[in-house]
């Protein structure tokens, strides 16, 4: 069912491609002050065809195919700007490092990066939203209660590029095509209630994960665990993981050799206090590890149960930009090396952290089903409080709980290569904005 606007990623891809090609052809013209004729058309297509999938890859790094950014394009210039600006300075590299195309490119990317951000910053901002927004949308019946459906109700009314619009939430209305309906809540409706009434059928919850990439936790019981969640994954994608966590393990060792001096030396400017910290934290199934990081809070409370805000323990100069770029985690190169911990999964919380989440969220400890994680689908997805860089109460958790479920979901080696460049992402944003 494509209620949902799931065109939405395609069409992007499809226009970005085309305001480089367009942009490509104007520069050629500009550059030689004739329109390309086939032989010099030839001679720049095999090399800007590379850098144009290149370039869709940092597209989507940075976040340009995110439904966040479709949805609620308002920073879309600025990070457009930099984007490209940062794909010229890759075609300028990639023509120093292959220099066999037989062309000189130093004009030809000036005059590029001149025509190429108006056109798409034309495509992005006024043509993709005019296409994309759905004149004619399915009317639709919500048939679900709660926080959780509220929220459903909202997103979709206040969003015209979704192709159906909720108008009441009454079963006896005959306008609507589609019923989304709560399976629990499906269990009080009598047959009656919906014989012959042609209306297409969507549970809520799915339509639910489709808009936010979560699992709504409301619904949450033993028969959605065991309908829902494997524990055993299949061979190929166990392996391949693996040999992922093992080479990132050693650059991320890597990493850590060469910011070990840097790092101490701006520890003792501001003070004293150990390099590294060893805190215990929860493993898979709920076993009990040490995990290593960079010291960036003035005491190591490993078997607290704070919050960052709580107590006297505030986090130093030195750690909140260790915090922001992400490199406080890297000293866990040795968790993953030793199988521990992996490159992605769910986050894993210190041990007297953990217990209080436990005690207040039901189905808290089934998050440890799978290997914990460095990052994971809710440290791409979730956006926290300002200056936060993780949950910092019950409220916020139980959001990344619902993100970490969905991953336990849906988690393959494609969901995981996502994660991936959008961690790539979130971390060039954070130092971007400090």
């Amino acid at each position: 069912m494509n209620t949902l606007g799931r065109r939405a990623p395609l069409l992007l891809f499809v226009g970005d491609i085309m305001a480089f090609a367009v942009s490509l052809y104007l520069t050629l013209w500009v550059r030689y002050g004739d329109i390309p004729n086939a032989q010099a058309l030839e001679l720049y297509f095999t090399p800007f065809a590379l850098l144009f999938i290149l370039w869709i890859v940092v597209f989507y790094i940075t976040g340009l195919y995110s439904k966040r950014t479709a949805l609620f394009p308002s920073r879309l210039p600025g990070t457009l700007f930099r984007t490209q600006l940062a794909n010229i300075m890759l075609a300028a590299l990639f023509f120093f490092l292959i220099p066999v195309f037989g062309i000189a490119p130093k004009t030809i990317l000036v005059f590029y990066l001149a025509i190429s951000l108006p056109f798409i910053l034309v495509w992005r901002l006024v043509a993709y939203p005019y296409l994309s927004i759905r004149r004619l949308r399915d009317k639709a019946i919500l048939l679900a209660h709660g926080q959780e459906a509220d929220e459903l109700f909202r997103e979709v009314n206040n969003n015209p590029r979704y192709g159906i619009e909720f108008s009441s939430r009454d079963i006896k209305d005959t306008s609507a095509k589609i019923l989304v309906i709560d399976t629990a809540y499906a269990e009080e409706l009598l047959v009656s209630d919906l014989a012959g009434k042609e209306k297409q059928a969507v549970a809520f919850e799915d339509m639910y994960e489709e808009v936010f990439d979560r699992i709504p936790l409301s619904r949450l019981g033993r028969t959605w665990f065991s309908k829902n969640i494997h524990t055993e994954d299949p061979f190929s994608y166990i392996v391949i993981k693996r040999l992922i966590d093992v080479l990132g393990g050693i650059v991320m060792g890597c990493v850590v050799a060469l910011a070990v001096p840097f790092i101490w030396i701006a520890n003792r400017i501001e003070g004293p206090g150990p390099l590294f910290i060893a805190q215990e934290r929860f493993g898979r199934y709920g076993a009990r590890i040490i995990a290593y990081k960079f010291r960036s809070m003035t005491k190591n409370m490993a078997a607290s149960g704070e919050w960052v805000h709580e107590g006297d323990n505030r986090v130093t100069r030195v750690g909140s930009f260790l915090r922001t770029t992400s490199l406080d985690e890297f000293p866990q190169f040795i968790n993953v090396l030793n199988g521990e911990l992996s490159l992605i999964g769910p986050r894993n919380d210190i041990l007297g952290l953990g217990k209080r989440l436990a005690e207040a969220l039901p189905y808290y400890d089934a998050r440890y089903m799978v290997k914990p994680g460095i990052t994971g689908w809710a440290q791409i997805n979730q956006q926290y409080e300002q200056g936060h860089v993780s949950p910092q109460s019950i409220e916020e958790t139980k959001v990344r709980l619902a993100y970490d479920f969905y991953y336990l979901k849906y988690r393959s080696l494609t969901l995981d290569l996502i994660i991936a460049l959008r961690t790539i992402q979130r971390m060039f944003f954070r130092v971007s904005a400090s």
